[in-house]
């Protein structure tokens, strides 16, 4: 007789949190998608947050991760292939987010709030697994570049703008999309991209398109699947950008030579590589010698997207503790109700409000494109938010598993997986000091960011003696000499300073004041220590309601 079932009875679990609508149970989204200019595309993001909360997209996530993709090198004959295998899993969720146009819609589809539209997709898919972001946030980023360059590259943005996937290893001509990864840093240089040594040789020019042969290595090349590859390359007059597709248009394969892939922390369902050049073809992009210019302008998108992915996983590691909190109980009380517990959770909602706060303005700025002023806004605020917001992410993670306690820190809670993905958004597209450092450059070079960013706390002063007081320090010490020893300091202060002139201006009392209590009067060293006084429930019925 089998005794399965009789030891106990399993009780004081919470049920699986699935079946909901990721967008519109997330009130703060809601509304700064409304704010930024995409209130015409709710409808959309709510069936898409719908699809996402399905138990079966759930597990799609999961199980991408769990089974990582493989290098295939060599065929069993000893032909090169350099294909990457993917789980089916993974190519389901590309093939969602794709028809969703987190890769390409406000280039295929421009209107007033795309990148707002497009972002509120990225914050959401991540909350199911964000290994896939890399490939689309790359072909986003690559695409206004490519429009710009020859003509041979331009054919291919309609297979870029294709909301159908195709993950097939075959030639561009007989796909019926395409995506594109970038390569950019090397064994020697990391972050310090002027020291590449992969070296760029012309060899033919026609008309506007200029073929150079490259050889070399990278040591970190995103997403081999991709179809083509923005690299930098030594050439004559200097680094210069080249488009590198993996398949040359007579089509063969071009001499790309996959080595391995990376065995990282997280973001174990998208693959990163290590890469030779030998012979690989490739077409001017910008001018020779204009690489880091050429790549700055998709620099900014793809950072954009570090700040908005971070607060969306964010999001979903407050999400996964409140739920937890909500159904557990000890001691005769749910924890959520528990002072010290409402505590700590209502201090990780109001870090998720303020990321998503200031990351949806930043979508609206990429929105503003011929706006000088929202320009301005872009290139001090990008790198500012992308060192404080995905520098707090992995510390709200370590926070928000700990709610569940052993039960956190086993895998199937998925708790891990959330805590190993939040450190690579600091990391991508450059680390924290680099963005400091990149702060410091946007003051120096164009001394008018000083104004813009008086002119974003103006409309919150009056209402707090310390927020204002805050204000006037962080404009004082632009004016003043920056030393690069303070800059970790002074980009925390602004982009607190942002994020609390947004909750000011946005949020409701509990949650504005709560923020300026906590983060602009005092300053605590750990979550869980709010002020008494503050209406500390509101928040987490915003955060989470009870419905949800």
């Amino acid at each position: 007789m089998s005794l399965a079932g009789k030891s106990h009875e399993v009780f004081n679990q919470p049920p699986p949190l699935e079946g909901y609508d990721l967008f519109s149970s997330d009130a703060a989204l809601v509304e700064a998608v409304d704010r930024e200019g995409a209130r015409w595309g709710r409808d959309d993001l709510a069936a898409y947050g719908r699809a996402l909360g399905t138990p079966e997209v759930l597990a799609l996530g999961a199980v991408a991760n769990r089974e990582p993709p493989r290098l295939h090198a060599f065929d069993r004959f000893g032909h090169r292939t350099d294909w990457v295998e993917f789980h089916p899993a993974y190519h389901q969720l590309m093939g969602l987010q794709v028809r969703q146009g987190i890769h390409a819609s406000p280039w295929s589809d421009p209107r007033p709030g795309a990148h707002v539209h497009r972002a509120a997709g990225l914050y959401l898919s991540g909350q199911v697994e964000a290994g896939t972001s890399c490939p689309l946030s790359m072909t986003y980023a690559a695409a206004p570049v490519l429009a710009e360059a020859p003509e041979v590259v331009r054919a291919w943005l309609p297979k870029l703008y294709s909301r159908t996937y195709d993950p097939a290893h075959r030639p561009i001509a007989d796909k019926s999309s395409a995506l594109v990864g970038m390569g950019m840093t090397e064994k020697q240089g990391g972050s310090d991209v002027r020291a590449n040594t992969t070296r760029a040789e012309a060899l033919s020019s026609a008309g506007d398109a200029r073929l150079y042969l490259i050889d070399g290595h990278k040591w970190f090349m995103s997403a081999p699947m991709c179809d083509a590859f923005l690299v930098l390359a030594q050439a004559p007059r200097g680094l210069s950008c080249f488009f590198l597709p993996r398949w040359l248009p007579d089509g063969q394969p071009n001499g790309l030579r996959f080595l391995r892939l990376k065995d990282k922390l997280g973001n174990r369902s998208n693959a990163s590589s290590e890469v030779e050049f030998d012979d690989a073809v490739g077409w001017l992009v910008g001018e020779e010698g204009r690489g880091v210019a050429t790549i700055i302008e998709m620099v900014g998108y793809t950072r954009l997207d570090n700040v908005v992915g971070s607060a969306g996983v964010q999001r979903q590691a407050l999400v996964q503790a409140l739920h937890h909190a909500r159904h557990r109980t000890a001691f005769q009380r749910r924890l959520v109700d528990q002072p010290l517990m409402t505590n700590v959770l209502a201090d990780l909602a109001l870090e998720v409000e303020a990321a998503t706060a200031l990351a949806f303005r930043l979508a609206g700025a990429f929105d503003a494109q011929g706006d000088h002023g929202e320009a301005l806004f872009r290139r001090l605020v990008t790198p500012a938010a992308k060192f404080w917001v995905c520098k707090r992410g992995p510390i709200l993670a370590a926070e928000a598993l700990e709610v569940l306690g052993g039960n956190g820190y086993v895998e199937d809670s998925g708790m891990p997986r959330i805590y190993r993905e939040l450190p690579v958004y600091s990391i991508w597209e450059g680390s924290g000091n680099v963005m400091c450092l990149d702060v410091l450059r946007a003051v120096r070079r164009e001394p008018e960011t000083r104004d813009v960013l008086a002119q974003a706390f103006e409309a919150a002063r009056g209402g707090d003696a310390h927020l204002d007081d805050l204000f006037d320090q962080m404009l004082a010490g632009l004016d003043g000499p920056l030393g690069e020893g303070a800059l970790r300091r002074v980009c925390r202060d602004l982009v607190v300073a942002m994020q609390a002139a947004l909750l000011v201006r946005h949020a409701p009392g509990a949650v504005a004041d709560a923020f300026l209590a906590s983060r602009v009067r005092t300053r605590a060293d750990a979550f869980g220590q709010l002020p008494v006084g503050l209406d500390l429930h509101a928040i987490l019925e915003r955060a989470w309601p009870s419905a949800g």
